[in-house]
């Protein structure tokens, strides 16, 4: 019988993203939101499946609407020695591929090349229970603007 694996240190780090959070928003103006503006975002993220994946349940209000939910499952690879984060939303576009990345520090950061150009999820956390995150979108890989950022608080 095959012995079954266990989670790693580095699987162990993504419970510093487990929990309810709470944020406040910048949407950046650009072609997926001209106008841009403020929103706040609520995340419920838990570990699961035995330690190896954080899952990530994340709704955006603007308004006091709900104008975005997304769904994300966040790994470690230890073939690729890097961490995974498979994305779906309320767009509706599928997850071509998983988004890569690599902690640094207090700073986990994700990209990943689509269909639309690149991006960038960069977590940075600021002391216990508070993270800031930011994406960046980019055509070429070479020239970036940020299109979101937020602050959030652990409740």
């Amino acid at each position: 019988m095959m012995q079954m694996s266990k989670p790693q240190e580095e699987h162990r780090k993504l419970q510093g993203l487990a929990g309810t959070w709470t944020g406040e928003e910048k949407i950046h103006p650009s072609p997926w939101d001209p106008k841009g503006g403020a929103a706040t975002g609520r995340i419920q993220s838990r570990i699961d499946l035995d330690g190896f994946f954080l899952i990530s349940d994340y709704v955006e209000e603007r308004g006091g609407q709900t104008s975005y939910r997304g769904h994300g499952v966040f790994g470690y690879d230890t073939n690729e020695r890097c961490y995974t984060m498979h994305w779906f939303d309320s767009m509706g576009s599928p997850c071509q591929s998983a988004a890569r990345g690599k902690w640094e520090g207090n700073v986990l950061r994700f990209e990943n090349k689509h269909p639309m150009g690149h991006s960038r999820y960069v977590y940075t956390f600021e002391g216990e229970g508070r993270y800031a995150f930011k994406i960046e979108n980019s055509q070429d890989g070479k020239q970036w603007a940020t299109f979101m950022e937020g602050k959030y608080t652990r409740r």
